[in-house]
């Protein structure tokens, strides 16, 4: 190794190489569907890896798994490789398969790739469901709120469950921490609906990724290529963006600085990368222009894989140094204007046109254009790219259970684990807060039961003590009573008028 990966040979017998030390500078593989993009990745990726540099790569088409396997003589590409191989001065050609991990967000097709909501943080988060600057503060209230607790934050259910418990307390929670309206909680939790429907789900949960795996190298101090499954992954758009820029911007804020070391610390392929750019929010692809500038100096290079440069947003594009064109179609006007783009980027050659010879690339041809010791871009040169040494194509199911089963980190990842988190507890103190509530009802009624027993028998002890009292006769007189007064009326009144009469009479006699 003499420091550099050799890409190809030019036509004008040269040797196309990228230099180590100036592969943390980023680059570009672009070119349209068939023109042999996915193999100069290939070589590249096992370049580095041989270089003893760590890689990732996300395996979209399911292509990139035959790095595990050395290519074969029986290959019907095989004659032409070695043909190739001679014509472009790739001495001591022969094949080897690359040490390889497997990785997979749904755990099918590799060991599952997770983080924690915690771990990624409410800024991020933020910018991933694309939230307003109201909705991001009331989510860094949440983990605010979530830290002071002790409630742990691990997968979605848990920030669910916190927005649900924000919600019901607004009014409090507001005194302490400024406004928090039940709109606001309804929005990021109708956002965290739109993740979820997109499969982020499986990505959130323990054991988090530790990003050390990422970066190892085998006995012999080749780096490992991480082949992350992306077959499924890439059916929604939206995740596989997610995923990968929080990979770049997790990497970004673990790794010291290291400036311009001799070989990278660490190389990224994001293969179809329109959709990076395509399905993320404008705050962050600010976040992503950024960490592509900033992340070459902890010593991790960056490759954007996809069909045109124009798909990369231009303050992307200006960071990207090396860069390999393969062949476009130039059909419309638009795709003229991209092929003269595409031409423009480069350092010309008088020995040809650029945006003539971008149309008339065959398969396995591209234009070239890498640093320089000095850190400039070369002059462009049209290339045959190098044969792979690894298998052309995907590998078996069996020997990819294979690499699984020996792979450094088998049994680490594999089976989820559920720890009691924010969930649970609150859960647990809803339960707990019910459970009081008719332990307090209870004890309410069986007050209340008390006290009416009491005024019970305080009325029947005062009965008891009260003195007896006569039976009041009926004042109804009957009809005997009555005939006996009238007529003991009517006597009395005769008797006292024969006294008057015989007073007042013997009175005149005399």
């Amino acid at each position: 190794m003499d420091g550099s990966i050799f890409i190809g040979g030019a036509n004008d017998g040269t040797r196309q190489s990228l230099l180590l030390k100036r592969a943390n500078r980023h680059g570009l593989i672009a070119g349209a569907t068939g023109t042999g993009k996915t193999v100069t990745l290939q070589i590249l990726a096992q370049g580095f890896a041989d270089a003893g540099v760590p890689v990732f790569c996300a395996d979209v088409k399911g292509d990139l798994s035959g790095l595990c396997v050395p290519g074969s003589a029986t290959h019907k590409l095989h004659e032409k490789f070695i043909a190739r191989a001679n014509k472009i001065g790739l001495k001591n050609y022969n094949y080897e398969a690359a040490p390889t991990v497997f990785w997979d967000l749904f755990g099918k097709k590799g060991h599952p790739v997770r983080t924690t909501i915690s771990e990624m943080g409410p800024v991020l988060l933020a910018r991933l469901m694309d939230l307003n600057d109201t909705q991001e503060g009331v989510l860094t209230i949440a983990f605010e709120i979530a830290d002071e607790e002790n409630l742990l934050l691990l997968d979605l259910k848990d920030l669910r469950a916190l927005l649900g418990f924000m919600a019901e307390n607004a009014r409090d929670i507001s005194v302490d921490y400024g406004n928090v309206t039940r709109a606001s909680v309804g929005a990021i939790q109708r956002r965290l609906l739109v993740m979820e429907r997109a499969g982020a789900e499986e990505f959130y949960g323990e054991p988090a990724l530790e990003f050390n795996d990422f970066m190892r190298t085998d006995r012999s101090g080749r780096g490992i290529i991480n082949v992350l499954d992306a077959t499924t992954l890439i059916q929604n758009p939206r995740l596989y963006a997610i995923f990968l820029l929080w990979l770049l911007s997790e990497l970004f804020e673990e790794l010291p600085e290291v400036g311009d070391p001799d070989r990278p610390k660490l190389v990224f392929f994001f293969d179809e990368a329109h959709l990076l750019f395509k399905y993320a929010p404008r705050a962050l692809l600010d976040t992503i222009e950024q960490v592509v500038k900033l992340i070459r100096s902890k010593g991790v290079g960056v490759y954007f894989v996809t069909q045109n440069p124009r798909d990369i947003p231009d303050a992307v594009l200006a960071q990207l140094g090396n860069r390999i064109q393969h062949a476009l179609r130039a059909y419309t006007p638009n795709e003229r204007k991209a092929v003269r783009a595409a031409a423009d980027s480069f350092r010309p050659n008088p020995a040809f046109d650029t945006e003539d010879t971008i149309t008339q690339l065959g398969v396995g041809e591209a234009l070239v254009s890498t640093l320089d010791e000095k850190g400039r871009p070369g002059m462009v040169a049209r290339t045959l790219i190098r044969p792979p040494a690894s298998q052309l194509g995907p590998t078996s199911e069996t020997q990819r259970k294979e690499v699984m089963a020996n792979s450094p980190v088998a049994g680490r990842y594999d089976k989820p684990i559920d720890r009691i988190s924010a969930y649970e507890a609150l859960e647990r103190r809803r339960a707990e807060k019910v459970e009081e509530q008719e332990r307090l009802a209870a004890e309410e009624a069986a007050h209340d039961a008390r006290e009416t027993q009491q005024r019970e028998r305080s009325r029947d002890y005062g009965r008891s003590r009260a003195p007896a009292r006569r039976r009041r006769s009926s004042k109804r007189q009957s009809y005997g009573e009555a005939a006996v007064k009238s007529a003991l009326r009517q006597a009395s009144r005769q008797i006292t008028r024969e006294l008057v009469r015989g007073l007042f009479g013997g009175l005149l006699r005399r």
